[in-house]
């Protein structure tokens, strides 16, 4: 049993939860200024985030399923190798996308009835590669809606103020995603699939990735002013304005053997320092 949780717990990199996950918890720092906040609400936020993204990466995995198996940086994922069957896969997005609809029934009436739209945008994330190159735009949309989320759970009601976190979340994902994607240009090109890199090339993607996190960079930044954060924030910004730096240092058109430290080890730590910075200022 521990090993079939384990192998649908990578079917979805569990583990990449981290990427939004501190965004969500941020809004929640913030927002508790002014409204209730309970130790429950935490609770069903976290159930939310969870069967949400299990869900949305799952139902990627279904409809990548044969795409995966003829691109040789994919085929051994699970799906493809016959560790899992379509059948285990859906009926595994079935059961996270009912958690998230309870965990968000549980948090209100608007956050339930908001549910079904967000799942349908996450769900529908998996085609846009198949006919637009802002499929990368389009995934930072989508999991942007996290911080939004959060907030609306405790407030009960939309404040444009979090949209500044939804903003920097967007951008920061679509950047590196970009990055993610130069990997795939060539099996891109060849199976008639969109990305940027495949669109106008890998040099003028990174590019492009770096005007995207100099976005993201400026509304990490606005969120100090608008919300009257103090200078542990502030640091916590130019820690990660650093990161950015040192992220598109490791990657270049002629040698993309670290994307993988950029992907996984340095944009974790982003997300991360982003909470400590927002818990920490608020605390101190």
């Amino acid at each position: 049993m521990i090993e079939r949780i384990l192998t649908y717990g990578k079917m979805v990199k569990f583990s990449h939860t981290i990427f939004a996950l501190p965004f969500a918890l941020s809004a929640v720092v913030l927002v508790q200024r002014n409204y209730p906040i309970k130790l429950t609400d935490i609770f069903w936020i976290l159930l939310a985030m969870v069967g949400a993204r299990s869900a949305a990466m799952g139902f990627n995995r279904i409809a990548d399923a044969k795409i995966d198996a003829k691109n040789p940086r994919t085929a051994n994922r699970e799906i493809p190798t016959g560790k899992l069957s379509l059948n285990a896969a859906a009926g595994f997005v079935l059961i996270s996308a009912s958690l998230f609809v309870f965990a968000s029934a549980m948090l209100g009436k608007l956050c339930f009835y908001m549910s079904f739209p967000v799942l349908a945008v996450l769900f529908s994330y998996s085609y846009t590669k198949r006919f637009t190159w802002l499929a990368h735009l389009y995934l930072g949309f989508a999991i942007s809606l996290a911080p939004a989320g959060a907030w609306i759970a405790i407030a009960k009601d939309f404040s444009w103020q979090t949209f500044l976190l939804s903003f920097a979340l967007m951008t920061y994902i679509t950047g590196f995603d970009i990055l993610y994607a130069c990997q795939d240009t060539d099996f891109d090109r060849n199976e008639g699939l969109f990305s940027l890199p495949a669109k106008f090339g890998v040099r003028h993607a990174l590019l492009i990735a770096k005007i995207v996190h100099l976005l993201s960079f400026a509304f990490f930044l606005s969120i100090f002013f608008v919300f009257d954060m103090g200078m542990i924030y502030l640091t916590a910004v130019f820690v990660i304005g650093g990161l950015f730096v040192f992220e598109h240092s490791l990657v270049k058109p002629e040698d993309l053997s670290h994307i993988n430290i950029a992907f996984f080890h340095v944009n974790s730590l982003i997300s991360v320092i982003l909470f400590i910075g927002v818990l920490s200022d608020e605390l101190f």
